[in-house]
């Protein structure tokens, strides 16, 4: 194959006319070039890579783009076929299909009204058949798509022709991708394209995100080397925006970054500092019980949620949960009957025509509200949207001000999200963000390291595609951050077992999936071949099952363990309507319209419970100890002042270098309260550590509950406490083993094992319309889990398993961190002989595993009476 023509680069002097016309077409549409955007066209026309940190609605897009639109307009001068149809050019990757409209759109506005005739097309999961045939003969000059096309893309054997004029990647909303085997999916893929395109420039979009550098180094490979300067954003670390009355500003800059070079690759951190102003403030109720408990405040100001979306031409209500969705829209919609058509939901359970006109009648400014999740955090442009509400505490600095920037999403406007806290602690947590927001205290995402699943999946679609050679593979695969430290021991297993199953499936021919020709590996054969195009991906859903109407459309998805709680003839509500069961079919729930009017249940979706970041804990942390010292700055702290003042007086409020611990006995037993902050997953682990350490000194039952301040352990005799606390309560020695031993990680890597297998290619979801059930595909990966344990304990997916859930869901570093704290606090133990505020959420979240909502309700009204009475009210 011959490679292209080096085409001769343009001259200073047709730059420099050609920026001019793109400076030309801001100015007639009453636009601003910001320094950044034009720092980045100016690193791009230099060859340069890296990535571009802006807030949400400041032009990271048109930053990103008009670098190769420049680079066209010059070139054009000696030769106009340069902004004409021509080759792939520039390949745009996207995390959601969803973005790809907004993005197609974007890209194409410039264009047309420079007069460059590109071809400009998207490639997901929805294109149509005919436009991916017309595609497979010849790509459009710029092409919109998503890490998986991207991957099938990889899998024709003419691949590299295809690519053969590609000039630039650039990797939209990077932070979302960055902590993700989608992210892992994206550099594999970039190590190819570079390895065929040696100059090919990539750049990064990205907001709200704390490990810059880091982030810079996974997208643009190790062989890049960073510069020394950089611009400053108000978002950063290093930067801290004049805070005035819960409005957050950043001031403009015109500071340059620099770069350095090596091999001739270069790359850079440009961070667009413009003035933003972000307005954080809450919808205070009247009243504050002194006892909260999570979730009992939301609906108590929906009068309030109304008017506030009542006075605005659009707003966007994110929750934290699938189920507040159903939940607040259903009641946003009794509250208001008139509302019905201007109202809306939106999240990633319903079907994609819902999730379209949804996004469709926002940009048209005929919604009037939309109750949604994270679904819509991302960045489509919402230019009507000038409200948002955000229902719960966020979770994390960089959630609350993602979701701030879909209001005043536009260079120069304003953004402001309303926070409407479910419990009364929610306010120290709103005030918290705020304060680190205005620090540049941003979360960071940590990436992926040699995650061999997705290394697997890799080495069929490169096999399937043009074939490869394990040294030059293994090089390649290198030249990614995820794998730089790939051993050859691990890449030896991997190939043996992708190519002929390892020891323990050696003897199954469906696990032979390469075969070797004249030193080059291909795919073994046709059937292999298909079932991998279909697999393509490192998405898992949950175990989910398609909602569709008797004689109708669609509605969306809901979990297998949702259904197991209803029968035939109930009624639950989804996709904002009320809906009955008829049968279970074929992974289908087969519904009808409900006679009843009524309510039914919401279905639960798992992931639900996000725990406090890191950055957020410690922002609450800090207010705590303000509140210590009698201090309560800001209208969220005055409210919760007579809630911290209860919890001083009867107990203690913990500064940050203590351990708070209480030792409460009522007639359900002993109570043992801990309050490390250190948020709901680490607590978890936390409280599963330490039961079990004391159960190692005398036999003891424990129940146990958690939140993101502390747990609780019940149990009916006193815990021996004090001789855990003298022989190591706190020690780390060991602490993976004793984490295996205490939480019956066996099964929950057996669990995490099923995705594993899906990605790496050990077990088929099935063809279209004939998918395997969650049960079937957790017996096939369970099975293997089995065989591997007994007789391949030494498989590396196996040791994969177990370290993904630790890191990932028990969040062993955050954990292991938390007791290295622990072990250097100040004990401040107490014996308050009633429940505590801060003590009051753990009980009630106990109670609501066992108890039915009414029950439940009226249990809490009983004890908050009494503890009412106590406290003398």
């Amino acid at each position: 194959m011959t490679s292209p023509p080096i085409q001769k680069s343009p001259s200073q002097a047709a730059l420099n006319r050609a920026i001019k016309q793109v400076e030309a077409w801001f100015s007639g549409r009453d636009w601003k070039v910001f320094p950044f955007q034009k720092q980045v066209w100016t690193a791009y026309l230099r060859g340069e890579s890296g990535l571009i940190h802006a807030t949400t609605g400041t032009g990271k897009t048109l930053a990103a783009w008009l670098g190769p639109v420049i680079e066209a307009l010059a070139e054009a001068e000696s030769n106009p076929a340069a902004i004409s149809e021509s080759p792939l050019r520039v390949l745009w990757i996207t995390p959601l299909r969803a973005l790809a409209i907004d993005t197609l759109l974007s890209l194409q506005e410039p264009t047309a009204d420079l007069s460059i005739r590109w071809i400009i097309e998207s490639r997901t999961g929805d294109t149509s058949a005919a436009v991916r045939s017309k595609q497979r003969q010849r790509l459009p000059t710029a092409l919109v798509t998503t890490p998986e096309s991207l991957s099938l893309m990889l899998t024709r054997p003419d691949a590299q022709h295809q690519f053969r004029e590609l000039r630039a990647v650039i990797c939209d909303e990077w932070h979302e991708l960055l902590s993700t085997k989608r992210g892992v999916q994206v550099e594999l893929a970039l190590a190819r394209l570079r390895r065929w395109k040696p100059e090919l420039r990539t750049w990064g979009l990205s907001a709200t995100l704390g490990n810059l550098d880091e982030a810079m180094d996974v997208l643009t490979g190790p062989g890049c080397v960073s510069g020394p300067g950089r611009v400053s954003l108000g978002e950063h670390n290093n930067a801290t925006p004049h805070v005035r009355e819960g409005v957050i500003e950043s001031s403009d800059s015109s500071d340059s970054s620099g770069s350095s070079g090596s091999s001739g690759s270069r790359r850079k951190l440009i961070s667009g500092r413009q003035r933003k102003k972000i307005v954080i403030d809450s919808l205070i109720p009247e009243s504050i019980e002194r006892f909260p408990w999570a979730g009992h405040m939301g609906m108590r100001q929906l009068k309030d949620v109304v008017k506030t979306v009542d006075a605005a031409s659009s707003t966007l209500v994110f929750t934290n949960t699938r189920s507040q969705t159903e939940a607040w829209y259903h009641a946003l919609l009794k509250a208001k009957p008139d509302w019905a058509g201007l109202i809306a939901l939106h999240h990633g359970s319903l079907e994609q025509d819902t999730r379209t006109w949804v996004e469709d009648g926002l940009r048209a400014g005929s919604l009037k509200c939309v109750v949604c999740t994270s679904s819509l955090d991302l960045g489509v442009d919402f230019s009507p949207v000038d409200r948002v509400l955000q229902v719960g505490s966020p979770k994390g600095v960089a959630r609350l001000l993602q979701r701030a920037g879909r209001s005043g999403h536009r260079p120069g406007a304003v953004s402001r999200v309303t926070c409407v806290p479910t419990h009364a602690f929610e306010l120290i947590e709103v005030a918290a963000a705020r304060d680190a927001i205005a620090a540049g205290q941003l979360e960071g995402r940590q990436p992926h390291r040699n995650p061999l699943d997705v290394l697997c999946q890799h080495l069929v679609t490169i096999a399937l595609g043009t074939g490869f050679i394990p040294a030059e593979l293994l090089d390649e695969v290198r030249q990614s951050a995820s794998y730089r430290d790939l051993t050859q021991q691990e890449w030896d297993w991997t190939l043996d077992f992708v190519a002929r199953g390892g020891d323990a499936l050696k003897a199954y021919p469906d696990y032979h999936k390469l075969i070797e020709k004249d030193g080059r590996y291909v795919i073994g054969n046709q059937r292999i071949a298909r079932n991998h195009r279909m697999s393509i991906g490192t998405i898992t859903s949950d175990a989910s099952l398609v909602v569709q109407y008797l004689n109708g459309p669609r509605l969306g998805t809901i979990e297998e363990s949702f259904l197991t709680r209803m029968n035939p003839g109930d009624c639950f509500t989804f996709a904002g309507r009320t809906v009955e069961l008829v049968f279970v079919q074929d992974m289908k729930v087969w519904v009808r319209k409900a006679a009843s009017k009524e309510r039914g249940r919401i279905p639960r979706w798992m992931g639900g419970k996000m725990p406090l970041s890191t950055e957020l804990a410690a922002a609450v942390r800090r207010r705590m100890e303000q509140a210590h010292h009698g201090i309560f700055e800001g209208p969220e702290m005055q409210a919760v002042k007579p809630l911290l003042e209860l919890q001083s007086q009867w107990s203690a409020i913990p500064l940050p270098s203590q351990l708070l611990i209480e030792e409460i006995k009522t007639r359900e037993g002993f109570h043992l309260m801990m309050y490390p902050f250190a948020g709901r997953l680490v607590h978890e682990g936390l409280s599963a550590l330490f039961a079990w350490r004391m159960s190692q000194r005398q036999p003891i039952t424990f129940t146990m509950s958690v939140n993101d301040y502390g747990f609780e352990l019940l149990s009916a005799n006193q815990p021996p406490l004090e001789a855990a606390l003298s022989s190591g309560l706190f020690d780390t020695t060991n602490l993976a083993q004793d984490l295996e031993a205490c939480l019956n990680a066996a099964e929950m890597g057996k669990r995490q094992f099923r995705e594993i297998a899906r990605i790496s290619g050990l077990v088929f979801q099935g063809y279209p319309g004939q998918q395997k059930s969650a049960k079937q595909l957790q017996a096939s990966s369970g099975l293997l889990f089995d065989v591997f344990s007994n007789y391949d304990p030494g498989n590396l997916l196996l040791q994969q398993s177990r370290v993904e859930v630790l890191e990932r869901q028990l969040e062993h570093s955050r954990l292991l961190t938390t007791l290295q704290t622990l072990q250097n606090c100040e004990l401040v133990r107490k014996s308050p002989d009633r429940l505590t505020p801060l003590a009051f959420p753990l009980i009630v979240a106990r109670l609501r595993e066992r108890l039915s909502s009414e029950t439940l309700s009226n249990r809490i009204a009983r004890m908050t009476l009494q503890l009412e009475k106590a406290a003398g009210k």
